[in-house]
């Protein structure tokens, strides 16, 4: 019984070993001879992507057959990189088995773009490629490079930050931190005015080294880097020096859009104002910052009635409003203040009488908040 099995195991063995050297010897040896031709798109088309086409063609992918010397299935794989990059960071658009064609739809070019480097709503230059491939130990073909010029977009509110050198002496972290930066926030996606509040505890001379800030694309130095253009009257330039600006609290906007090109730094102080202030709607009560909290706060008696929020004791100036009420639906653009709050907005009611303590909360750019809690 014993050499039966013997004989049993050594049988299989021989089998295996057999099956195993005639499948290496049958399998076919792929070589690579031609490479696929990409044929679509043509060199420099440019494509202008928005949100409201995201299931849209953007582009069929078209090229040749592969060569690889044998009746082999081949993988082809569509891939995007950004320009003199020599797809170092290739992004694969998709992938098909057989087929010479991809059709990409306008949310995967865009997708991918991005991934990219590419930058919402700023047109970039970008390469594609087809990679045509048979197995793991094969060696992979690609075709001829294509450029194109891309425009992608987001759907998210685009920011500013503002890192600099005043950080650490205002509440913001360490200096030149853009994970603690403040930031500023357009008006919606594709648009380029940008709003915000930033504390500046101490004084920055941008010609001082460390000192200064600037509005940057990005949290990081990668994207755009907006400084002063060297005449320090408002005017930005991507390749400008730091910011300068005195102490204080300010309103500050920035307008990107390449024909303008601005910024303003406005220094404000708030206060409460209405019919249920001691003042009523002739004064302001002034409200105090606390560069902790972020918040603007103050401790006041007040009446069944209605209060605003109101900075420099004044209404507004031209056609800007300076002051913060209820969120009202028809303010938007330059009055837009967020889903609670809006510049010139509604009254805020006071229901009962007594002490409470009012805050104005202007950390988050176009997100303003407030409270009024009874004590």
């Amino acid at each position: 019984m014993k050499n039966i099995t013997k004989s049993l195991i050594a049988l299989f063995t021989v089998l295996a070993i057999s099956c195993s050297t005639d499948d290496v010897e049958d399998r076919p040896v792929v070589t690579p001879v031609d490479a696929p031709v990409l044929l679509a798109p043509e060199a420099n088309n440019s494509y202008v992507l928005l949100p409201e086409n995201l299931e849209n063609q953007a582009e069929r992918f078209v090229w040749t057959t592969a060569n690889f010397d044998q009746d082999v299935a081949i993988n082809y794989t569509v891939q995007l990189d950004k320009a003199g990059n020599e797809f170092a960071n290739p992004q694969d658009l998709g992938s098909v088995i057989g087929s010479t064609q991809l059709s990409v739809t306008v949310e995967t070019l865009n997708g991918k773009v991005v991934a990219a480097g590419g930058e919402p709503f700023i047109e970039g230059t970008f390469e594609v490629r087809v990679k045509a491939s048979v197995n793991e130990t094969s060696e992979p073909m690609y075709s001829n490079v294509a450029t194109i010029s891309v425009t992608p977009y987001t759907t998210e509110t685009p920011k500013l930050w503002v890192p600099g050198g005043y950080q650490a002496a205002s509440g913001y972290g360490d200096n030149w931190n853009f994970g603690t930066a403040p930031q500023l926030a357009s008006e919606g996606f594709g648009l380029t005015n940008f709003e915000g509040y930033v504390y500046f505890a101490t004084a920055q001379d941008g010609s001082v080294e460390g000192e200064g800030f600037k509005f940057t694309t990005q949290a990081n130095w990668d994207g755009t880097n907006y400084g002063d253009d060297g005449n320090f009257i408002g005017i930005l330039s991507p390749t400008g020096g730091n910011i300068s600006v005195a102490a204080g609290y300010y309103r500050v906007k920035v307008d990107t859009d390449p024909d303008v090109l601005t910024y303003n730094l406005q220094s404000v102080s708030w206060g409460i104002i209405g019919s249920a202030t001691p003042t009523e709607w002739n004064s302001d009560t002034d409200m105090t910052y606390n560069p902790e909290t972020k918040k603007w706060t103050i401790t006041i008696a007040l009446i069944p009635g209605a209060i605003k929020f109101r900075y420099n004791d004044t209404w507004n100036v031209g056609d800007a409003q300076w002051n913060l009420g209820l969120f009202d639906a028809s303010k938007t653009g330059e009055n837009y203040g967020g889903e609670t709050m809006s510049y010139g907005g509604g009254d805020i009611p006071i229901e009962s009488a007594g002490t409470y303590l009012v805050t104005l909360d202007l950390s988050n750019p176009r997100a303003y908040t407030y409270t009024a809690t009874l004590q």
